[in-house]
């Protein structure tokens, strides 16, 4: 399923790019400042690896590794996964989906020109979000009001409120309530 959206039209292009040389914990202060997850290492001409958050919370503080004491290059991806900018946002959204990743490099031969994250894809083209879903672990399944589409019940995506009833609006599912005042 192509969208006719491609790459370039929602990466983001001028995303932070650290030094493998500076310690973890001024790394996160950048993250929490620049309100990103994910940083790449290197230059904008040899990125060299990715870090996220989950790899801090997971190969470092999870494993009781001082942030202080270490580099970010002690934990980056170094294997980075890339895709070309011209490329159907469909197309990065299946790598994400199937390597379980959030944000992908975008590379014009072997030049960097951006960044694809989930949140970018979802900002243009929401509908794709079924994609992912099916990838999301969830906890307490049982208890949880889950969007099921022959039902027409679930998550209005305006209040995030659970509904019995929901509508389709401009392709935007609304409870009874956020229908009426978008009228």
């Amino acid at each position: 399923m192509k969208t006719g959206y491609k790459v370039m039209d929602a990466m983001t292009i001028n995303p932070v790019i650290l030094s493998k040389d500076i310690s973890l914990k001024e790394c996160a202060q950048i993250m929490e400042k620049k309100h990103v997850g994910t940083v790449l290492i290197g230059t904008r001409d040899n990125v060299e690896g990715v870090l996220t958050e989950q790899d801090i919370v997971r190969k470092v503080i999870g494993k009781g590794i001082n942030p202080l004491e270490k580099k970010v290059g002690d934990f980056m991806e170094k294997k980075v996964l890339k895709i070309r900018p011209e490329k159907d946002i469909y197309d990065a959204i299946i790598i994400m989906r199937d390597k379980n990743i959030r944000h992908l490099p975008v590379f014009d031969g072997s030049k960097f020109v951006g960044l694809l994250t989930l949140k970018d894809i979802l900002k243009i083209q929401p509908r794709l979000f079924d994609l992912m879903v099916e990838r999301f672990e969830l906890r307490e399944t049982e208890r949880k009001p889950i969007f099921k589409p022959k039902e027409k019940e679930g998550i209005c995506q305006i209040c995030g409120d659970y509904s019995e009833e929901l509508f389709n609006v401009e392709e935007t599912l609304m409870c009874k309530k956020c229908r009426e005042e978008s009228k």
